[in-house]
C-alpha cells in the first residue's frame, strides 16, 4: 500500500520567497512552518502562508515533482500557483477544518 506525499509552496506575506518542500503529513509539516518549529530557510524567511500543494502516490514521484518545481523560473511557479489560487490565499485553513 502506497501511503499518500505532497508537495507544497509556502511563502510569506508579500510573496517576496517561495520555499517548495515534500511531506507525508501536510497539515503538521505546515503547521511546523508557521509555528517556525522548523530552523532554516522558512523560519528565516517567515515563510508561513501554503498556497499551493499537490498529492502524489509515493515518495519517488513526490520528490521527483519537488526537484522539477525547484528548476522552474519564479514566473512558471507563479502561474502554477494562480492556477488553482488565483489570490495566493492561505490554504492551510481549508485543511484543518
Amino acid at each position: 500500500m502506497n501511503k499518500q506525499y505532497y508537495i507544497y509552496i509556502i511563502t510569506n506575506e508579500a510573496v517576496s520567497t517561495f520555499y517548495i518542500g515534500v511531506t507525508n503529513n501536510l497539515i503538521r509539516r505546515i503547521y511546523d512552518h508557521k509555528n517556525e518549529v522548523i530552523d532554516g530557510f522558512s523560519k528565516k524567511y517567515k515563510l508561513h502562508k501554503l498556497v499551493f500543494y499537490e498529492e502524489t502516490m509515493g515518495p519517488k514521484e513526490a520528490i521527483e515533482r519537488e526537484k522539477q518545481l525547484k528548476r522552474w523560473h519564479r514566473d512558471w511557479k507563479i502561474n502554477l500557483i494562480k492556477s488553482i489560487n488565483p489570490n495566493f490565499d492561505d490554504l492551510y485553513e481549508d485543511l484543518i477544518k
